[in-house]
């Protein structure tokens, strides 16, 4: 073989072999880089900064939240699976969350803000909140009363309307609504701050409510003792049941 094959033999062979060597180099970092990257040891998220108008739910809640499972580092960190992780506390109506360089976890909250007590007597921690969706929280946290509502379950957005169109006319008039019942037949009983009962039925329910209103400086001073219900229920006219002396008397030994 001629000198000059040879060598060109030899050109090839080093250049093809330098190539390899860059490809495997290259090869590798990247490697080195993807694992470095995904390992939470380093690149750590080491600081949660958590914000939003709070009332219910505190940092530290999040923060419980967000350690029961690993979170990975600042690449591997999956913001969707922490933002579906944030959005199961029970106080959490959305979260959005995003990762800030070099090792910062931000969360933005919105809180559920709760409208009524839902069916109470079947389940002591349902809420319903102001977009009529019922949630489960621990109502310990609560620093206002909140009227109680209930019905059939499949009927949750009627119950709310109701809710809504009676408490608005009422509180117009100086009444407030403690107490919302929709019945299977969807006929609808309230229960006023003074403990008032009003039977109301199914229809017509603001012109029974305005009747109401129109009646009850009337009904105060027909008798001394206080009212106990009154029955709407009817194209003219009303019924009314007054306390009896035995029942004030009662309710009066209890408290003292």
């Amino acid at each position: 073989m001629a000198a000059s094959e040879r060598t060109i033999t030899w050109q090839f062979w080093a250049g093809l072999s330098f190539f390899a060597v860059v490809v495997i180099g290259t090869l590798a970092g990247i490697g080195w880089l993807y694992y470095t990257a995904m390992d939470a040891q380093e690149v750590p998220l080491k600081r949660l900064v958590v914000q939003g108008e709070l009332q219910y739910v505190t940092p530290a809640d999040v923060r419980t939240t967000l350690l029961g499972e690993p979170l990975g580092s600042f690449f591997s960190a999956d913001v969707d699976e922490i933002r579906a992780r944030v959005e199961a506390m029970p106080w959490v109506a959305q979260a959005s969350v995003r990762k800030e360089w070099p090792d910062i976890l931000k969360v933005f909250l919105v809180e559920q803000k709760p409208l009524a007590h839902w069916n109470a007597n079947q389940r002591d921690d349902a809420l319903v909140n102001q977009a009529g969706e019922v949630f489960y929280a621990d109502k310990s946290v609560l620093e206002q009363s909140l009227p109680y509502l209930s019905g059939p379950e499949h009927a949750i957005a009627e119950v709310v309307q109701q809710y809504r169109n009676t408490s608005e006319l009422l509180g117009l008039n100086g009444f407030q609504v403690q107490q919302l019942e929709l019945s299977e037949r969807f006929a609808v009983e309230l229960i006023l701050q003074n403990g008032l009962q009003l039977r109301l039925g199914r229809e017509a329910l603001l012109e029974r409510i305005q009747r109401f209103i129109d009646l009850y400086p009337q009904l105060e001073k027909h008798k001394e003792l206080p009212l106990e219900s009154v029955d709407l229920r009817y194209d003219t006219g009303v019924a009314v049941r007054w306390r009896s002396k035995e029942e004030v008397a009662a309710e009066q030994q209890q408290e003292s």
